[in-house]
């Protein structure tokens, strides 16, 4: 009896830790956010709006299903909705983005209230939008980008626009012209700036130069 126990004690030794070794990695594997969200967004591509819009409001939702929900929504109905169903989402939207505390999230519900209502929200939200340009993750960096590309180019133009970009970016860069100063190899992070700051100031015109440091002005 005595014998039989021991050899399943050392049986058990043996054998258990392989098996906590086995498993280890799963818990641990480091997925890429633009991966994850990517596959969310193709799989909830069919989903119907009214499934969307409850996922949105579900705060128990993970924060890449929410994101990729949002993206779905704003992507295929965004520019199909009027009021006053037009106003019940934005209130869900404005919902979500103070109950998360995820930047994924927070830059797709941004950009979905940019594009349903620019005037409202562009002057208080695109300013965040051009901060997440900082933000030490690759996706976030590449999402606001292309959110302030799109916010833009559906704009026409306007001077009222260029003009919350341009001082958003010039408050930015003047926070930074000692390191700006000594740069030789431009970062992707700071060529995005510098392209959205040449379109504020096409559009108000070359006058804007001169509210600019001269750090700036040297790497335009």
């Amino acid at each position: 009896m005595k014998k039989n126990l021991f050899l399943f004690l050392c049986t058990a030794f043996i054998f258990i830790p392989s098996l906590a070794i086995a498993v280890e990695p799963a818990q641990y594997t480091i997925f890429d956010d633009n991966m994850l969200l990517d596959g969310y967004t193709k799989k909830y591509a069919d989903e119907p709006k009214d499934i969307l819009i409850e996922m949105i409001k579900d705060d128990t939702l993970t924060s890449y299903k929410s994101a990729a929900a949002v993206r779905v929504f704003r992507e295929v109905f965004s520019s199909e909705v009027f009021s006053p169903e037009k106003e019940v989402i934005e209130k869900y939207l404005i919902h979500r983005l103070n109950r998360t505390d995820s930047t994924f999230v927070q830059v797709e519900v941004i950009h979905t209230l940019c594009l349903m209502d620019r005037y409202k929200y562009f002057p208080s939200l695109v300013p965040i939008l051009i901060q997440k340009l900082d933000h030490y993750s690759t996706t976030v960096n590449e999402m606001a980008y292309a959110a302030l590309l799109q916010v833009i180019d559906l704009g026409h133009n306007r001077s009222r626009e260029a003009r919350i970009v341009f001082n958003t970016l010039r408050k930015v860069l003047f926070l930074s012209r000692k390191r700006l100063s000594a740069t030789q190899n431009l970062s992707p992070k700071l060529k995005q700036k510098l392209e959205l700051l040449r379109w504020s100031i096409k559009v108000l015109g070359s006058q804007e130069l001169k509210k600019l440091p001269r750090e700036v002005i040297n790497l335009l």
